[in-house]
Parts: C-alpha cells; structure tokens; sequence
C-alpha cells in the first residue's frame, strides 16, 4: 500500500498570508488540532498544530527585578488571555513550524509509519513534486492495516 491509496485528498490547509486566528477557527470548525501551511503555489512552506499553539500560550518571559541590594529572576504572570489576544493577531508563520516532513504520494505505508513514530508526530503532508495533494494521520494507517488484514483474515 502507497500513500495514495489511503491519504485524504482533501486537505484543510492555511495560507501562510493568515492569521493564528484563521487558524484557529479552523481547528474549531474541523474539529482538527493541526494543519499544513501553503503559499500561493500550493507548496508546503509550514505546518501549524495546537501544540505549536499551546508553546506560545504557555511560554514564560523571565524578568529581572532588581530592588535594594538583591536581585531575583520573576516570571512574567501576563494572564493567558492576554497572551491568547496577541497569539491571534500573528501571522500563522510566526507560530508554524517551517521543516516539515513529508511524503511522497508512493511512499509505502511501513515507511510512513516508522516516520511518524520516529518524528513522533500525529499527520504527514503527502506531496507531488513538492504540491500538496493529501495528509495522512495515525489514524488512516491504523484504519487501512486494519482493514487489510481483517479483511485478508476472514476470506
């Protein structure tokens, strides 16, 4: 089994002209929690997940405070909505990872697996001469094996 025969061809995507916010409203109509980012061109130039999300939200800047005669490094207690309020307002590729991993659309489902456990990551954009034209996630492998060798098993 190739890529091809098990990705979902239709791929929600961002563009990498918009916002966190646009995103997000994607992770929120979709019910996903990450999606490839493109340029004008349909080529993969990042791919932005709610853990990319969750780093920002939850980042800490250290501040220094010196008072008297002692110094003591604080952490910045912006509330999380504040930091929520600016996160929207970036461009997606501020956020998004920029390396991302591929496939080709006839790399075999064994090798797809051992990427996505070896990168330890949840989806691959599938690509044609650098095009995205699928995704595939854990689950689609799980499904498509399972459904192989179920089905091979009961004949």
């Amino acid at each position: 089994m190739i890529a091809s025969e098990f990705m979902v061809g239709q791929v929600i995507k961002a563009l990498e002209t918009d916002t966190v916010r646009s995103v997000l409203d994607k992770f929120v109509k979709y019910r996903i929690s990450g999606l490839p980012v493109v340029n004008h061109r349909n080529e993969i130039v990042g791919y932005i997940s709610d853990g990319d999300i969750m780093r920002r939200i939850g980042k800490q800047n250290p501040v220094v405070f010196e008072a008297f005669l002692f110094s003591a490094v604080l952490t910045d207690q912006e509330d999380i909505g504040m930091k929520f309020a600016k996160l929207i307002t970036l461009n997606v590729m501020k956020v998004a990872t920029q390396n991302v991993v591929t496939v080709e659309e006839k790399t075999e489902i064994g090798e797809i697996a051992a990427i996505l456990g070896k990168k330890r990551i949840k989806k691959v954009p599938v690509v044609r001469n650098g095009v995205l034209v699928g995704i595939i996630s854990r689950g689609d492998i799980i499904r498509a094996v399972s459904r192989y060798y179920l089905d091979s098993s009961e004949a």
